[in-house]
């Protein structure tokens, strides 16, 4: 059995009725369940439809998010995340870069670099290296200032947590933002690259080893085993190409407003609903959303 899921941003409800209806009896599905009013609705079917993604072409037209998944086990039990343009709207190294006269450079590599153009950790380096000598404190200034938070990531973490879930954040970011985003969000651990510095300013350096893709995976693998989930139970979200390997093993990959490359590699592909997204295609309804 399989669960379809038709979703769209909370911010602007456009998911009619009609457009649900129209879907559910042209695949020949079950009854119409709303899990949000023009938000998010879902119905079972008995086979994997042959034109799913053309369908799903057409959605995305619609402003609507289409997500197809086997029905059994679809509610995780852990949820591993990626930190900059998935649980917050920035890249925080681009902001970093901005405060040091070089953003819309370092931007351009950080956009390349997510889209899997660049080797990860020599464009990490490189950007990095950039920062030399900016003011350490400079940091709390930007998380301040610049950071803002992706909707849906408290009730995300909230609702699966009240269920005894587990989240990770796995950032190829640095830990001055992960300690803080995790501990605003609620997430049970976090684990990014570490900005090194000296006399209050950074060295234009990175900690060794570079968490990097590899890492992300491990992470997964790591905590599952840890806490004695198999990856069917596990959920991952990310939005760039080191986040891909993690994406592909977990048991629910989720690309988040991924690059065009990136989201060709997904099953599960989110580019109009907000972090709550994660929380309808497990079934939860927004009545049972945690505060």
């Amino acid at each position: 059995m399989f669960t379809v899921t038709l979703l769209t941003d909370p911010e602007t409800p456009v998911l009619d009725r009609a457009t649900a209806e129209t879907l559910r009896n042209a695949w020949g599905g079950g009854a119409l369940r709303w899990l949000d009013p023009g938000v998010a609705a879902e119905f079972d079917m008995p086979a994997l439809p042959e034109n799913r993604w053309q369908v799903w072409e057409d959605m995305q037209a619609l402003r609507v998010d289409l997500v197809v998944q086997p029905t059994e086990g679809r509610r995780k039990r852990l949820l591993l995340a990626d930190m900059d343009s998935t649980m917050i709207r920035q890249e925080c190294i681009d902001e970093l870069a901005d405060e040091a006269g070089v953003g819309a450079y370092v931007a351009d590599i950080t956009a390349r670099a997510m889209n899997g153009e660049l080797d990860f950790e020599a464009a990490l380096k490189e950007r990095v290296g950039l920062l030399k000598g900016l003011p350490e404190a400079v940091i709390e200034r930007v998380y301040r200032d610049r950071i803002t938070f992706m909707p849906g990531g408290k009730a995300l973490l909230a609702t699966m947590k009240a269920q005894g879930g587990y989240a990770a954040l796995v950032s190829g970011g640095f830990t001055a933002f992960t300690a803080r985003v995790a501990a605003a969000l609620g997430f049970d651990e976090n684990r990014a690259n570490t900005l090194l510095a000296e006399g209050g300013a950074l060295t234009g350096a990175v900690g060794l080893p570079i968490l990097g893709k590899q890492a992300k995976l491990d992470a997964l693998e790591e905590i599952a085993a840890r806490l004695g989930l198999d990856m069917a139970q596990t959920m991952a979200v990310g939005d760039g190409a080191n986040d891909l390997a993690m994406l592909n093993r977990a048991g629910a990959g989720v690309a988040l407003h991924a690059k065009p490359s990136v989201a060709a590699q997904c099953d599960i592909r989110i580019n109009h609903g907000d972090l709550t997204a994660l929380l309808f295609i497990q079934g939860y309804a927004r009545e049972e959303f945690a505060a």
